[in-house]
């Protein structure tokens, strides 16, 4: 299985938000949704960055409170990684451990097209283990 696989079971839409957004409207953001990270685009396409749990916890430390009125775009994560729907998952799996990443956005032709966690890609590959066992089992049975 690759990405796309994933992004199509799961869909396609990304929770975003705008960098001159507080960090306040991401934690709730985040909070309201249930999820761990928000893509941080001005145009919805175009990803200038990523704000997750993580982000936030970093700048409380440096700021205290105060982070809560900044702007996103003043502690979130540049330059991060990302993935093409045609990655395999242990592709992803070895980026996502190599650069600590629990959140990958998937670009295709340039543009956003999804976001993938760290335990959709688990989930994904755990699987496609349990398929490959059921076939192996099957041929063993069938053998002996």
């Amino acid at each position: 299985m690759n990405i796309e696989g994933i992004i199509t079971a799961k869909g396609r839409t990304v929770e975003t938000i705008l960098p001159t957004a507080t960090v306040a409207d991401a934690v709730q953001r985040m909070t309201a949704t249930n999820i761990g990270a928000l893509v941080v685009t001005r145009d919805g396409q175009k990803i200038d960055g990523m704000i997750s749990e993580r982000d936030v916890v970093r700048g409380l430390g440096r700021h205290g409170s105060a982070v809560t009125e900044m702007a996103v775009s003043e502690i979130m994560s540049r330059g991060g990684p990302t993935c093409s729907p045609d990655d395999t998952l242990p592709e992803v799996m070895a980026r996502m451990t190599r650069k600590r990443a629990r959140h990958l956005p998937v670009v295709a032709g340039g543009e956003l097209g999804g976001l993938v966690s760290i335990g959709d890609v688990i989930a994904a590959r755990l699987s496609e283990v349990e398929l490959e066992t059921g076939v192996l089992r099957d041929l063993y049975i069938a053998r002996h």
